[in-house]
């Protein structure tokens, strides 16, 4: 009924669409981790844009404080040029390393602004600077259910590409491990106790 060369080719076509749905379910992942990064992006570009506005409040009240203010500045900025890569690559590790190192130096400066901005009653009692600490911890709020859905996607996807057979097809077309966006010092798991009251 079926010559054997009949059988080969069905065999051929069940093992190459086999391959491709293994093939297309890698790159699913890998997209859906470049589009929950870019809900971080978004969130963070917020972030970026509202500490300009936070050390302009606070230059007035904060003169002697100058370096503190400097340093926001400068570790915003940094934070602004690692994202570009990441954004366009989520899956690049270095990249990624970078971006998180540039972003723990932001939470810290950010933090050190907070404490010193403690110690002013009229900066604290500022409409302005309330409202702006309002919007910030929204968009951290914001920022953090972001990464936690791009761990999720991460996590799909390093798993998708690490189990047998597809750790094969991964390796041949180079889909590399996706870094998550953990939180890598205990300082940064604590929270910074602001309080305008």
């Amino acid at each position: 009924m079926f010559s054997p060369f009949f059988i080969f080719i069905i065999l051929l076509a069940v093992i190459f669409f086999w391959l491709l749905r293994i093939y297309n379910g890698l790159v699913k992942d890998r997209n859906l981790v470049k589009n929950s990064f870019s809900q971080i992006d978004v969130q963070l570009k917020r972030r970026y844009d509202l500490i300009p506005n936070l050390v302009e409040t606070s230059r007035g009240y904060l003169k002697h404080e100058k370096e503190t203010l400097e340093n926001v500045i400068r570790a915003r900025n940094q934070a602004i040029t690692a994202i570009a890569p990441v954004a366009a690559n989520p899956t690049n590790g270095e990249a990624m390393k970078t971006f998180l190192g540039a972003e723990q130096g932001l939470n810290s400066a950010l933090s050190r602004l907070m404490v010193v901005a403690e110690s002013y009653p009229d900066l604290k009692g500022q409409s302005v600077m309330k409202d702006m600490m309002e919007e910030l911890t929204s968009t951290e709020n914001k920022i953090s259910f972001a990464r936690q859905a791009f761990n999720d996607a991460v996590m799909t996807y390093n798993n998708q590409r690490e189990v047998f057979p597809n750790s094969f097809i991964a390796g041949t077309f180079q889909f590399t491990a996706a870094q998550p966006y953990e939180i890598t010092h205990l300082q940064e798991r604590e929270n910074v106790k602001v309080s305008f009251t």
